[in-house]
């Protein structure tokens, strides 16, 4: 079989570009930062496949750009970045990475939480500054955990795997989205709830909801009004699900107590004044970061262009329209 050229958009960890090279031709941006759009359209011409990263902005231009590849395989559970209705018309499938990172980043909302509840960041600069001259009784009091309420915004894979962490601290769940989730209920004893019962009763709030059109600024200004003076938000999905100057003012006037964020609406770019506060924990999209997690991730996005290299269905294909409509055209 007659290796693919294959482009891999930024570095990802050796073991899946091992896996890649036994099969293809590689060409990997190693500069660790996306590359100009200019760049990208000329490095993607003539491949048989692209492996990309969720800062990759994959849109009809760069489609047209690639049309000799049958596949970009998306290094990341969503795919917001990419167009997918216009890499069907091009006949390009599209596959992602689900399943995988679950487990870790519901881990981090969990760290983002505690971290935020128990002012883990201030104290630390605090201490760090040399601040620090003894044990006080009012010294950075935070939040309990045990025994509260935490309002779950998207019952899916992470949601799920988020609440089920939460029975260990006793805390009542509470969850919406598009509709009762009996799973979930079965697994955490939660309650499904409309957005405003869930905002107005919770003391802590995660969001673990996809970005789509319907989700875009899902909480802004109004929300927050809705949400207790002593809540806290944290956001390990995307960050335009949340109106972030809305999220400014609120931690401004105290409208809600604090927020972690590992996701930001216009990324990397933050929110003027956001850095300023000292009542939120700021994360660089890690939310997926350990050796184990974006290896595995790797590991799949391989898989899927080999398997599209054999002409089969990648395991993950977010189209397989197109495979269908290919396969037809052979026989």
């Amino acid at each position: 079989m007659t290796k693919w050229n294959v482009y891999v958009t930024n570095e990802i960890p050796q073991p899946a570009l091992d896996m890649l090279a036994e099969h293809c031709d590689l060409e990997v941006n190693r500069e660790g930062k996306p590359l100009l759009k200019s760049t990208f359209l000329q490095k993607i011409q003539g491949r048989d496949a692209v492996l990309c990263l969720l800062t990759d902005q994959i849109d009809a231009e760069v489609l047209r750009a690639a049309n000799q590849a049958k596949i970009f395989a998306n290094y990341a559970v969503g795919y917001n970045n990419i167009d997918i209705p216009a890499a069907t018309a091009h006949g390009i499938m599209i596959s992602n990475t689900p399943g995988v990172l679950t487990d870790t980043t519901a881990e981090m909302a969990w760290a983002l939480l505690f971290s935020v509840a128990r002012r883990v960041v201030e104290s630390d600069n605090y201490t760090r500054m040399g601040k620090y001259e003894g044990w006080g009784p009012m010294l950075f009091l935070g939040q309990d955990i045990f025994n509260k309420t935490v309002g779950i915004i998207g019952p899916g894979r992470i949601g799920l795997s988020f609440a089920k962490r939460a029975k260990a601290f006793d805390m009542k769940v509470l969850y919406t989205g598009n509709k009762a989730n009996p799973q979930f209920e079965h697994e955490t004893g939660g309650q499904y709830v409309s957005l405003a019962k869930l905002l107005q009763n919770s003391d802590y709030v995660s969001i673990h909801t996809p970005l789509l059109p319907e989700t875009f600024h899902l909480i802004g200004e109004k929300e927050f009004k809705q949400m207790k003076n002593t809540a806290i938000l944290i956001n390990t999905s995307r960050g335009p699900v949340v109106d972030e100057l809305a999220l400014v003012k609120a931690l401004e006037t105290g409208e809600i107590w604090g927020a972690g964020l590992d996701v930001y609406e216009w990324e990397p770019k933050l929110a003027e004044g956001l850095s300023k506060l000292d009542n939120v924990t700021l994360c660089p999209h890690i939310a997926s970061a350990t050796i184990e997690t974006r290896t595995k991730m790797g590991m799949i996005a391989a898989v899927n262009i080999i398997a599209a290299m054999k002409g089969e269905l990648p395991p993950n294909c977010l189209n397989p329209e197109v495979h269908k409509s290919s396969s037809r055209q052979k026989t």
